[in-house]
């Protein structure tokens, strides 16, 4: 018996909380206590293998939970004067004294319908779509902006930069708006080549980098960006429900030359507040505030390159490891963003049956959405994920993927050979049909 007890499961645990199973023992009989425990243990928390919402650090974790403050009092102006700067830093901006960041309590749409609103003022606006969110994007704009224009591309397909050049030529369009990461596809939009074309044609570029911002280079100045937009809780790793615009100073007090289309959502109001009393316009989510400065630190701490660089190579990791499973990804992998990573299902395999298999794993992934749907299930690698969670990700998913393909072929119905010849075999009840292949 101690030698048994010797041989049971010991618990450690892992970076972000969970627990990490280590077997001691040998023999027959300790295999099957260790399948047995296997079944048993579950994690202490899913682990979210998307592209937002992710698993937040103990730092944020603390942070949304710090004494009240009056978000009029000067400690919330000092608040957002440091997440401003903070979010400045994200950029690779040199002349940091022309930009100001707004921030706004609401999702990434908010921010994205706070641009849309309030740039375009009664010119037209050009723009380019490519997936799910070029589409809301457009959706948005058309409410907003009677001269609507779009250059639309299937999902997950490039864009035609000659075609874009060439409908610049021919259409007075005064901003141009894209998608830098198209989520339902994984795929990245090149900024420096949309923002040198919107630069030629005189018109300002406006990017939407809410699942980019964090993860991504991107260069606002040499990509010509004038505005751009972000959420908390992707890249940033923090909390959902606030999300910013950077853009340069000159650009922003433009915006007071437009009628205001929306009352919560005019970029000319944010920015005059945030001017004039280091405030936003509307009650902010405080709590929220403090996570999302914290992440901010907690990002400048450990470099922007350097956070960049160990985020793409944990999706490396993950392409690695699913590749060797012999599965299929949507688009190339020089057109994949670093935060997700697109994968075809195998046939005979349901998406949710894989989703709901991996999430009794506690292992949360995306499904295909639109024309996607049924064909792909996504798997995200930002927030605080572990290269022990990885390891984990990528056993329970072959685990699964077994387990699924053996079901379906369990369930295929036998086929009759056409030449097959029925036999009565006589038994001393009854006479029973037999097919006979």
């Amino acid at each position: 018996m101690a030698a048994f007890s010797n041989s049971i499961c010991a618990l450690s645990m892992s970076p972000h909380g969970s627990r990490v199973r280590t077997y001691h023992g040998r023999g027959d009989l300790m295999i099957s206590v260790m399948l047995s425990l296997e079944n048993d243990l579950i994690l202490d928390k899913y682990l979210l293998f998307t592209p937002g919402p992710v698993n937040v650090a103990q730092t944020l974790r603390a942070a949304i939970c710090k004494e009240d403050i009056c978000h009029r009092e000067p400690d919330f102006d000092n608040l957002l004067g440091s997440i401003e700067q903070k979010l400045i830093s994200l950029f690779q901006i040199r002349n940091r004294a022309r930009y100001r960041a707004v921030v706004i309590t609401g999702s990434g749409t908010a921010a994205n319908e706070a641009i849309l609103s309030s740039v375009v003022g009664k010119g037209a606006i050009l723009i380019l779509s490519n997936g799910e969110f070029g589409e809301r994007l457009h959706k948005t704009s058309v409410i907003h902006n009677k001269q609507t224009h779009l250059i639309e591309m299937p999902w997950g397909a490039r864009f035609d930069i000659p075609q874009i050049a060439a409908y610049l030529t021919t259409h007075k369009i005064d901003v141009v708006a894209m998608v830098h990461h198209e989520t339902c596809s994984g795929m990245l939009n090149p900024l420096a080549q949309i923002g040198a074309l919107a630069k030629t044609s005189g018109a300002l570029f406006v990017v939407d980098g809410v699942s980019s911002v964090g993860a991504e280079v991107i260069d606002m100045e040499a990509c010509n960006i004038a505005f751009v937009s972000s959420s908390s809780s992707k890249a940033i790793g923090s909390y959902p429900g606030l999300s910013f615009v950077v853009g340069r100073k000159k650009h922003f007090k433009r915006l007071k030359q437009h009628a205001a289309k929306t009352t919560y959502l005019n970029l000319a109001t944010f920015y005059a507040f945030l001017k004039n009393h280091s405030q936003t316009p509307n009650t902010p989510a405080v709590p929220l505030f403090f996570a999302l400065e914290q992440a901010l630190t907690d990002i400048l701490r450990e470099g922007t390159l350097k956070r960049y660089a160990r985020i793409k190579a944990r999706a490396d990791l993950l392409r690695v490891g699913m590749r060797k499973l012999n599965l299929d990804f949507l688009i190339e992998e020089p057109d994949m963003c670093s935060i997700l990573t697109t994968v075809q299902v195998p046939p005979s395999i349901s998406v949710r049956a894989l989703r709901d298999r991996l999430r009794e794993k506690s292992i949360i992934i995306y499904e295909g959405k639109g024309c996607f749907a049924d064909k792909v299930f996504q798997v995200g690698n930002i927030g605080e994920l572990s290269d022990y969670d990885i390891r984990y990700f990528l056993a329970s998913l072959k685990d699964v993927l077994l387990t699924l393909q053996a079901e379906a072929a369990d369930l295929v119905a036998p086929v009759t050979p056409k030449v097959a010849s029925l036999v009565m075999l006589p038994t001393p009840n009854r006479v029973r049909p037999k097919v006979v292949s």
